[in-house]
């Protein structure tokens, strides 16, 4: 017998018992009190496990992530994005003769229906770019109805590696609807970062053959954001899926959570940051307003992390590679003026308030020359293999529900109706 919870109320007493850090929450309903069975209150599941998953482990004290049990430090110097896709989707690294047939099948499904194309240019030109990946991620559904058939292993996969192939096609042609430029199509030519970045960039050439430090860059930023375990959109994604839902009507609900900007648009408030400190003689002065409360410090700590995010050691390597190609963008000394700084600062370091993935992805974008609007869809892209992982998870595990949590009710009660003339 394992280690046992237990807990007394009254004349009743409940033993439940510990695995792998949880009690099952439903052994909590034995107990019952004057307003019920005993439920916990946990706004934001702070501290409450809704699946099991052999995906992606953190370890935030001690700064770890992990795929499939591969270190993302070994796997972003390493790999390729769609190799990491595969560990994800599949849970082991591919084989080179499986990786060249899963890159083939995700290249094949580049092309998108012109009438998704439609869906998005119907929008207007200046809506803001994760609204438009939202809906033409939405309408796929109609266009592969057979995405419904969730049980037919044929048809998930099908649809999974459609999703992943189209992703950046309907990125790139949400950015450039909103730049006023014609689309620009897939080429077989290139590989799927290149490809990408020729579809957001490509004028007049007959083919775009990005720097191959800024391609590996990029590679790198989606390799770092492929997943991260039950964070917001995540879990959107498989509560979205726990009613039965197709891969695009559950991961065009996670592109909606990531749209929230206290998820996916951290980033671009590093960078307002870093501009309003503007120099560098400013940054004794903008860190002593934190202490203060005055002004607020972006891109340090995390809900996860409490200690330096692995993610962010990586992405600080890849900063240089860019700036050799783009030149040096000025925000970038104060950011590492800064980052020297609360790093040195026991009022930062006892808080744990460590650099976090944020902190120079923004700067990498930037020097890449997308707009702030664009950032959050460049996080969407490569998180869809994580959306489709956890997505494919949930819907083979057994013991999954439909997602239904627990309220407590804060409301009237025994109201009689008052008719309108009496009101």
């Amino acid at each position: 017998m394992g280690d046992t919870l237990t807990i007394t109320h009254g004349d009743d007493s409940l033993s439940a018992e510990i695995s792998q850090g949880t009690i099952r929450a439903t052994e909590l309903k034995k107990i019952v009190t004057p307003d019920g069975p005993l439920a916990t209150y946990d706004p934001g599941l702070v501290n409450t496990a809704s699946v099991k998953s052999s995906i992606t482990y953190i370890d935030g004290e001690a700064g770890i992530l992990e795929y499939r049990g591969y270190p993302v430090e070994q796997l972003a110097e390493h790999s390729t994005f769609l190799e990491v896709a595969y560990l994800l989707i599949h849970g082991d690294l591919p084989t080179a003769d499986q990786l060249a047939v899963w890159e083939d099948e995700v290249n094949h499904h580049r092309l998108v229906h012109e009438n998704a194309s439609q869906v998005i240019e119907s929008l207007r030109y200046d809506a803001h770019p994760m609204g438009k990946l939202m809906s033409g991620v939405a309408s796929m559904q109609t266009f592969y109805p057979d995405a419904r058939n969730i049980n037919d292993p044929v048809a998930r996969h099908e649809n999974i590696v459609r999703l992943l192939g189209k992703m950046p096609t309907l990125a790139a042609w949400a950015y450039r609807h909103s730049v006023g430029w014609r689309r620009v199509y897939p080429s077989d030519e290139l590989n799927y970062v290149e490809n990408f970045l020729a579809m957001l960039f490509q004028m007049q050439e007959r083919l775009y053959r990005p720097d191959p430090r800024l391609s590996r860059a990029l590679e790198v930023l989606f390799i770092l954001h492929a997943d991260h375990e039950q964070n917001c959109s995540t879990n959107v994604v498989r509560a979205v899926a726990s009613a039965d839902n197709d891969i695009y009507t559950s991961c065009g609900a996670g592109v909606g959570a990531l749209f929230g900007p206290l998820h996916g648009g951290a980033n671009e408030a590093v960078l307002r940051m870093l501009r309003e400190i503007g120099s560098l003689d400013r940054v004794p002065e903008f860190v002593a307003g934190v202490k203060s409360g005055k002004a607020r410090l972006m891109g340090f700590g995390h809900r996860v992390y409490k200690n330096y995010d692995p993610r962010a050691k990586v992405i600080r390597q890849a900063v240089d590679d860019v700036f050799s190609v783009t030149g040096v963008n000025p925000l970038l000394q104060i950011a590492v003026e800064l980052e020297k700084i609360a790093l040195s600062d026991e009022y930062f370091t006892s808080r744990r308030l460590y650099p976090n993935v944020d902190f120079y992805s923004g700067l990498i974008y930037e020097a890449l020359h997308f707009p702030p609007a664009m950032f959050t869809v460049l996080f969407a892209v490569p998180r869809t293999a994580g959306w489709a992982a956890q997505w494919l998870e949930g819907v083979l595990d057994p013991e999954q529900k439909i997602t239904r949590p627990k309220q407590i009710y804060t409301g009237e009660r025994r109201r009689d109706y008052v008719n309108i003339d009496n009101r």
